[in-house]
Order: structure tokens, then sequence, then C-alpha cells
């Protein structure tokens, strides 16, 4: 392994310790340590490769993506190599990999002068400016690939890296390597193990507390670049001190678990005292006021929708108190019909353009619900119990009819009471509610999905008590999939009959064979195979176990997987990606509580 991949196989290899000896320029691997990061590479380097490792260009919220299509790439490899064009699209088509076409097509090219080497950091900066869609600079890569570093360039040009490391991995490696070898030691480093003398058991408890703080401090700070300094030069324990929630910055969200009644809700939070919201259908908007007082608005998936809405943008100094100089809001943002003051289903929102929306041909209007309080005037609030920031919350914004509204809410633990607000909520054009606790374990879960929040809709009591979001693979009877974020696959879990007016727009993706990260048993495959670009919700009766479908297999029985018993397709989601969709982990879990 050379030195410049050393960090990068650090990272790839986050359980098994490993210490590097110098050969030649050449690090030999044995058993023992991680290798301080700090004595290979700068910063910069270090950023580079865990941001190729994650097949990103920077923080989420920046919208910096490269998804190059592949006509595009097909011509800078038939540029790049010398092909023709037909040719690489007839073997792209035969491998369903335009990665392996890449790769195979530089492997038998002979050139006069080789190019200088790939480094992680030049690979990197050549992406961020390919994000400009510039072919010359496409080409000059491929140019220079050897082996098989044009089969990866490839997939990360396409978004499509799948090399089965995910984000939680890549933070857990980075805590396992700055834990094991210290940075900022010379070379060679005196602590190569800092663990060494503890027995096993320490190690690892060791080593996931100080993964818990990175983790911690990544939700409330989800920027790298900001990260990755601080942490070669304090340390994780000082990560808190100096990354913390910046209004401008989006955090993921906190998210609920599903609930099938009243009864279920009593018995879960027990003697806690709790509110009941209504849970309004719309689409998640976190607000961000900053001291400079411009406003941002930020998606669950930290996508910045600033553009999409104007009018929220707008009303936001009429709503606000003098007192309040920076804040993070989340609130729901909802179609509202202003002639007949009601709210208007989730599908009327989705008819609103996406970006760069002109306030003055703004047709679906839309109405804030405000229903938590993050940040206000220089100090985070999600340590706060629910109570407080809600109180805040009041005391800091003023309401408007049909613009800017509190999320309605009782505080009871009657049940009759609060099935009776269950039922108003439905009549109120909403989902159903919100429990969540307002004192006890009330803080605010970064990117969690709490117990401490449920979801009460009025479907729960005669379904499976919520809905799923899949993705599609095929059209006419579409065979749909859940995700595995550990394996980077889509894993099949049902059929569900949808009209063919969507078998037009299912055409433009429709693919020559399965992707290999397409996990499905024989039987039960399609005649046709797209791509899986969009998100179904999808509501069924039960879930049960099946020999046919993939979906968490090995979770709860060892050889068979879940399906859904009679699912009904109820809407797109065009606010997830197909990332997002429902994962196999959490779907055995509600086949474990039935």
């Amino acid at each position: 392994v050379t030195a410049e991949k050393a960090v990068l196989v650090t990272l790839v290899l986050p359980f098994q310790p490993c210490i590097w000896t110098e050969v030649s320029n050449v690090y030999e691997i044995s058993d023992s340590s991680f290798i301080n990061l700090s004595v290979f590479f700068p910063v910069d380097d270090l950023l580079c490769c865990v941001y190729l490792c994650l097949n990103q260009l920077g923080p989420a919220y920046l919208g910096m993506e490269l998804g190059v299509g592949e006509t595009v790439l097909m011509k800078a490899v038939a540029q790049a190599t010398g092909r023709q064009l037909d040719k690489i699209k007839a073997e792209a088509q035969e491998k369903g990999d335009l990665g392996l076409v890449a790769e195979s097509s530089r492997s038998n090219q002979r050139m006069m002068f080789q190019p200088a080497s790939l480094t992680a950091l030049s690979v990197f900066k050549k992406l961020k400016e390919i994000a400009a869609m510039k072919i010359d600079i496409i080409k000059g890569l491929f140019v220079a690939c050897r082996f098989s570093e044009a089969r990866y360039i490839v997939r990360s040009l396409a978004g499509k890296l799948r090399i089965g490391l995910a984000e939680l991995s890549v933070l857990s490696a980075l805590s396992q390597a700055v834990c094991l070898t210290p940075p900022g030691q010379d070379f060679p480093p005196a602590v190569i193990d800092a663990g060494k003398g503890m027995s096993a058991d320490s190690k690892r408890a060791w080593i996931e507390e100080k993964t818990l703080v990175l983790k911690q401090t990544y939700c409330e700070m989800p920027n790298y670049d900001v990260l990755i300094p601080v942490l070669l030069k304090e340390g994780i324990d000082e990560l808190p001190k100096h990354c913390k929630l910046t209004p401008g910055v989006p955090l993921r969200p906190m998210l609920a678990h599903p609930t099938k009644g009243v009864g279920e809700v009593m018995k879960k939070f027990d003697e806690a005292a709790f509110t009941c919201e209504y849970k309004y259908d719309g689409e998640r908007a976190q607000i961000h006021i900053l001291e400079s007082g411009e406003v941002r608005v930020f998606s669950r998936n930290q996508e910045d929708n600033t553009t999409k809405y104007p009018d929220i943008i707008s009303r936001i100094p009429k709503v606000k108190k003098e007192s309040v100089v920076s804040c993070v809001l989340d609130s729901e943002a909802v179609a509202w019909d202003r002639e007949k003051k009601q709210i208007q289903p989730f599908q009327v929102l989705t008819t609103r353009k996406r970006k760069d929306v002109d306030a003055s041909e703004i047709k679906v209007q839309v109405c804030v619900y405000a229903f938590d309080l993050l940040y206000l005037n220089g100090e985070s609030l999600v340590k706060q119990p629910l109570s407080r920031r809600r109180a805040l919350l009041h005391e800091s914004f003023s309401e408007v009819e049909g613009e800017f509204v509190f999320a309605k809410s009782i505080d009871s633990d009657n049940t009759d009471a609060i099935a009776e607000f269950l039922e108003q909520s439905v009549k109120d054009s909403c989902e159903g509610l919100m429990v969540k606790t307002l004192e006890k374990d009330a803080t605010y879960e970064i990117a969690k999905r709490s117990h401490n929040w449920l979801k009460l809709k009025k479907d729960y009591l005669d379904g499976v008590g919520d809905t799923v979001d899949l993705c599609d693979g095929t059209y006419g009877g579409f065979l749909l999939a859940c995700y595995d974020e550990e394996n980077e696959e889509f894993q099949s879990v049902c059929k569900v009959t949808l009209p063919l007016c969507h078998s037009p727009e299912c055409c433009e993706h429709i693919l020559p064979k399965p992707r290999a990260y397409y996990r499905t048993e024989q039987s039960a495959e399609p005649d046709v195979w797209l791509d899986a670009v969009q998100v179904w919700e999808v509501k069924c009766a039960d879930l049960s176990l099946s020999p046919v479908y993939k979906a968490a297999m090995g979770l709860v029985d060892p050889v068979k997987g879940i399906s859904l018993r009679f699912p009904r397709f109820l809407r797109v989601r065009d606010d997830k990606k197909p990332e997002d969709a429902t994962t196999g982990h959490r779907s055995s879990i509600r086949n474990n509580d039935r």
C-alpha cells in the first residue's frame, strides 16, 4: 500500500487495526494499530479522501453534485481512449456498468508518454471542476487513469460509487484512527496504539465513547471542512467546543417512531408528561435566521430550499419579535387555500416550482406550522426539554393566520381527549398526531428516529401502523425495494399494480440488466428493469415473512425476507432520494414488534 493510499485504507478498514512500516516507500501491514493520520496527509488530503469515500464534493446543504449523464461520460471515454462511441455504447449495454467499460478501454490502450499518476487530492479538485460540466476535464482524467481507476472515477461522476461504505462507518473509522494514534506526532509516531494494555472490552468501550462524541458533533455541524481540521489539531474531546450548531448550517431533523393506537402511546410514555400535536401533511422546513438578517430554508435532506420559498422568506421579519437576532426553527410548510382558509393535500404542494421561484408567480400558497426552536440568539437549545423550547418559540414569534402558525396541540393524558383530538386532526386535513415527551427525555435528538416522538395516524388503527417509502423497479406490475444502508443495495420487498399513466415516465429509465446492487429472487424478477430514481409511499395491511423477497433477510429469519401484504400505492415522494427509502432494518423491527 503506497503512502498516498494509507488514509483511504485506514477508513475502509475501521475495525481491522494495522501498523505501517516503511519499506522502500511502500508500507507493509502488520497487526497492531492505525498510523497517525496527519503523518501522511495535511488536512486538505484527508478531507478529499473522506469526501471521495462518500462520493460527495462537499456538505450536502451546498448542493454540489456531479450526476454527469452517461452520454457525456461515454463521449469522454471514447475521446480519451480513441474508441468508437457506438462500440462504447454497445459494450455498456452488454455489461451494464460504464465503469467496467472505461477500465477495460484504458487497459487496452498504449501511450507514448505516460501521464503523471493520479492522487486523491488532484482527483478531488478535478471532480469539483467537473461539477461545472467541462468534458475536456473528464477526458483528461481518463487519459491519466491506471488499472481500476477509470472504473471508480466513472462511477463517481455518475453518482453511483457504491463501495459499501456508509457515512456512519466513515465517522467510526475516523474516531478509531484518531483515538489509537493521536494526531500531531512526528514520524515515526511515539504513540502508535494508545489503547495498548487495555482489555479488548475496555478498548472497545473507550473508542465507542469517543465515536459518540464525534457523531453527535457531526449532527450539529455536518461539515467535514470544519470538523476535520479541528479533529486533527485539537482531538475528539475538543470538538464540541469548536464545532457547534450554527445558523446557516442545516441539521438532520429528529424523526418519530410509528405507533398503533392511543393505548400504545399511554403504555410507552407511562407517567411521563407529553403533548399531542397535529401531524401536518407538508414538507419539512428548517428555517434559519442569521445574525446578518438573512433567512434560509432547508429540507429534511439538508437541501437548500431558500429559492423555493420566497414567500416564507418575506414573512419572517413580520412574525419574529425584535428580541430574535438569530435562530433555527423546525416547522412544516403546508399548502394553504386562502379563500377556504384550510389545508390542502400534499400533492398540491408538489406542484410548486422547486427552485428560483418568482414570488409574483406563486399559485400554491403555503402556511408555516412551527413546532420547535433549536437555536436562539447564540445558544443551542437541543439539550433543553421540549417544554422550554416550545415556550421560547411562542415568546419569540407571533402568529399570522394562513402564513405563520404554531402547531396545534393539547397536553393531556386522557385517552378519550386524545382520541377526539386525533379525529379532529383528520377532519382538519392532517395525517394524525405527533406525540412528544415534554420534560423527561425531551431533548431534540438530531438525525434520530426517537421513541420520545411517536406518530399516531388514523390509519394505524386498522393497518400495519405506517406507510413505507420504496423505490420502483419496473412498470405494469411494479417490483419495489427497500434500501440497505450498510450494503448500499436495494432489496426487493413486494409488487404493486399502478395505472399505466406512469409508464411513459418510466420508459426514460429502462436498464438493459439489473444493477449489481439490486437484490432479488430469480422467480420475482420483472420483464423490464428500471433505474431506482423515484420513491413511492406505499400502504399495506401487514408485514409477512417471504422466501421470495430479500428485504431484511437474515435480520428476522436466516433464509426469508420481509414482504408487504396487500400493498397499495399512495403517492410519489419527491422530497426523498432513493437512498432515503425505508430500510430493511426498520421493517425487521416492525415485524418483531407485531
